[in-house]
């Protein structure tokens, strides 16, 4: 075993409530739970790091400054909680105005970097999302993933390709699997 395990994050509806097209820092607000979970994960020496899709910029819907500005309110908030992310990564792109790319998720391009960058060992982390595409790319990674049931997830995990993936209520109830795996 290589590197440490990470626990890849979802933002919107796993981490924060799912405004659409979130460009005000204003509207950003932790789902119930969630910073405690990432606490946890911080003080058990899990890597937490947050990938999310933002095609809300390919559509002009927000700049990257926009992003950056939710994304370090974000930051704000779980430090009023005494808990971190160690990094986050976006993929600002949408396939029908801006081509295809690897670093939209389910896309391995964002996870390949994080694991370089913070000497990750994937094979050993999990991926939580409330939308598939959060999830799948834990399957080509090595990793495993679970469906969280909140934001769009009750929906989601309505999906046919959802019943590959085990579910959890939400951030909390996903944790508590993660740090209970021995394979970590």
């Amino acid at each position: 075993m290589s590197g440490r395990p990470a626990v890849f994050l979802d933002r919107d509806g796993t981490l924060i409530e799912d405004r659409h097209y979130l460009r005000d820092p204003a509207g950003v607000q932790l789902l119930p739970g969630a910073a405690a979970a990432v606490r946890k994960l911080n003080a058990a020496g899990r890597a937490v790091v947050v990938v999310t899709n933002q095609s809300g910029i390919a559509r002009g819907l927000l700049s990257e400054a926009d992003y950056v500005a939710t994304a370090d309110r974000l930051d704000e908030l779980l430090a009023q909680e005494g808990a971190h992310l160690d990094a986050r990564y976006h993929c600002p792109h949408h396939p029908e105005l801006s081509g295809r790319c690897s670093c939209r998720k389910p896309g391995p391009l964002l996870y390949r970097q994080a694991a370089a960058t913070l000497g990750l060992d994937l094979g050993r982390s999990w991926w939580l999302g409330d939308r598939v595409r959060d999830i799948a790319a834990a399957g080509a990674l090595g990793g495993r993933g679970l469906l969280l049931l909140t934001g769009a997830g009750a929906n989601e995990s309505r999906r046919p390709e959802a019943r590959l993936w085990p579910t959890a209520r939400d951030l909390t109830a996903a944790i508590r699997v993660v740090l209970a795996d021995r394979l970590q």
